[in-house]
């Protein structure tokens, strides 16, 4: 089996990452995502209140897509944990570790990146305003490990758009209306403050 893991800080989830989902499911016997802290940002929403979001994002395709779960038990800021824990899931799955183009170059540094990068192919999504780092996949390719380019289309959609100024054209509704309900950004304490 044929496994993708695809760990997002969704804050907020967008329809970026639902594009990039639909894709996933579409090359991969089971697309698996989590959500976490990412060690490297500062989240706005809380762990529980983006796993929710993320639910929130998948269900209006999971009718489509069969083969695409949300773990939330696999979740941990820590790459090599999620995989050792998807091991236990799944003992006998090959993983590919999907990994945004602009986080290329940090790989090298995340935890036991040795470890895990011997364990797991690499599955580069471009993003929308970074170059496709070809350096830091050809020195990946050098260390052996097996790297590939998604030939997706994602939309230009930012999360950190809609936690600045509320834009909301990239948001799933379904995620809107809980951001709305929770009160989740700073943008809607300004508004509220103007009402």
């Amino acid at each position: 089996m044929k496994i993708s893991l695809f760990g997002t800080s969704a804050d907020p989830p967008t329809l970026g990452h639902q594009a990039i989902l639909k894709w996933l499911c579409q090359h991969f016997d089971l697309c698996v995502v989590w959500v976490s802290d990412n060690p490297f940002k500062s989240h706005q929403a809380s762990l529980e209140q983006r796993i929710q979001m993320m639910e929130l994002a998948i269900a209006s395709m999971q009718s489509e897509y069969k083969n695409l779960e949300l773990h939330p038990d696999i979740s941990h800021p820590r790459t090599l944990i999620t995989l050792q824990k998807a091991k236990v899931l799944w003992p006998n799955a090959e993983f590919t570790l999907v990994v945004g183009g602009d986080l290329i170059a940090q790989l090298p540094s995340w935890y036991r990146s040795d470890e895990l990068l011997a364990q797991v192919d690499i599955l580069v999504v471009p993003r929308a305003g970074y170059d496709i780092p070809n350096r830091e996949i050809e020195q990946l390719k050098q260390r052996g490990v097996k790297v590939a380019i998604a030939e997706v289309s994602v939309p230009m959609v930012s999360s950190s758009a809609y936690r600045k100024n509320g834009d909301r054209s990239g948001i799933v509704p379904s995620v809107s209306a809980y951001i709305d309900r929770e009160h989740l950004y700073s943008w809607q304490e300004t508004k509220n403050n103007t009402l």
